[in-house]
């Protein structure tokens, strides 16, 4: 693919194309009003369009299955023996780089596949936005897994291989759910066992990515395309409440159980600034979202607006059902109405006895 893209490239413009396609997209709405802009590619930029959007692919698959075992397994070393070398410290920086690019790429594939029929021109504080997020995110995950599992070698791959299929199995339980036909136009020179080995892959790769950060590109096996093109508020909310959950309880293992190796390191701050790490990578995704999105006014609801219905829905969850309560409050309502009949009977009777004294004595 790198030779054909610099021989096109270095080649175009030499020779008239025979013909060239015209695509449409539409601007990003001003007041109300969107308009369609035609455009005409040629060969040469098309094929080269192609090879753009394969190696962006490439860099999220290299990312997640090359770096980020290879940034978990340094960071490991390191640990513990206790010494980071100057070589080892660059191949580690230059992993997270790489798999922060790849986080990074999956972002603006996601972008513009979602908002395919639209021309999106991303800007530096949205790129800024994102490095930052991704950045914060992937190293307090790597950061919270070498910890665990320096401390507890066998309890971590428990972790992982619940978080692995969990997130494996997560398209195939809502395709099955669905009940909708086999997808069969992935590709036409595929067999059915072809396109399965192709679904595995992708959803493999799926959840290698949400196994470090939230992925972007959500798998969704009952559509064409295979991405799910809705912006879902709640699913984000819960991805990020539940990873937070679960990397304070392994931190809070790690501290529990940390060894001699740790003699030297203050501990409670050390988990305080993971904590406070990964929070700031989803101060820095609300940021990109609310503010820095390319298309954030096609959104049907902005972020603010999804997350409150999202904390809404949760603690109408945490509530007690009316029934209950109504079924409460008369309980304390006869209980009251009981004691102030027997308090009234009591007081009747307490002024009926002079009566009887009186009528007796006569």
């Amino acid at each position: 693919r790198c030779v054909e893209v610099f021989y096109i490239y270095f080649h175009a413009g030499r020779v008239e194309e025979p013909y060239v396609s015209i695509t449409k997209k539409r601007q990003m709405p001003k007041d109300g009003y969107s308009e369609e802009i035609e455009k005409e590619v040629g060969q040469a930029e098309g094929k080269l369009c192609t090879h753009r959007s394969a190696f962006s692919r490439a860099s999220v698959i290299q990312a997640f299955l090359g770096s980020a075992p290879q940034l978990t397994l340094q960071l490991y070393i390191c640990v513990l023996q206790q010494e980071i070398t100057a070589a080892r410290s660059i191949f580690m920086v230059l992993s997270l780089l790489s798999i922060v690019y790849g986080a990074l790429r999956c972002n603006i594939l996601a972008i513009k596949i979602k908002y395919d029929d639209y021309d999106v021109s991303v800007k530096p504080a949205a790129y800024l936005c994102i490095f930052l997020w991704r950045s914060f995110e992937i190293a307090t995950r790597v950061t919270v897994l070498v910890l665990f599992s320096s401390v507890l070698q066998i309890w971590i791959l428990p972790v992982v291989l619940v978080n692995f299929f969990g997130f494996f199995f997560y398209p195939w339980i809502l395709f099955w759910q669905s009940k909708s036909p086999f997808p069969e136009n992935i590709e036409k020179a595929l067999s059915r066992v072809g396109t399965t080995i192709v679904l595995c892959l992708l959803t493999f790769l799926y959840a290698g990515i949400n196994m470090f950060c939230w992925s972007a590109v959500q798998v969704k096996l009952n559509d064409p395309d295979l991405i799910n093109k809705s912006q879902n508020w709640y699913r984000l909310t819960v991805y990020y409440v539940l990873r937070f959950i679960e990397n304070a309880f392994l931190l809070l293992m790690w501290y529990i159980y940390k060894t001699d190796i740790y003699l030297y390191v203050c501990a409670p701050l050390l988990v305080l600034q993971v904590l406070i790490g990964y929070c700031m990578a989803i101060l820095f995704m609300l940021v990109f979202y609310q503010f820095c999105h390319p298309c954030k006014k096609l959104f049907s609801s902005s972020i603010s607006e999804g997350l409150l219905s999202c904390f809404k829905f949760l603690c109408f969850t945490c509530k007690p059902p009316k029934s209950t309560v109504l079924m409460d409050k008369a309980e304390v309502k006869s209980e009251n109405t009981d004691e102030a009949w027997s308090s009234s009977k009591t007081i009747d009777s307490q002024k009926g006895n002079p009566h009887q004294s009186v009528s007796s004595n006569a």
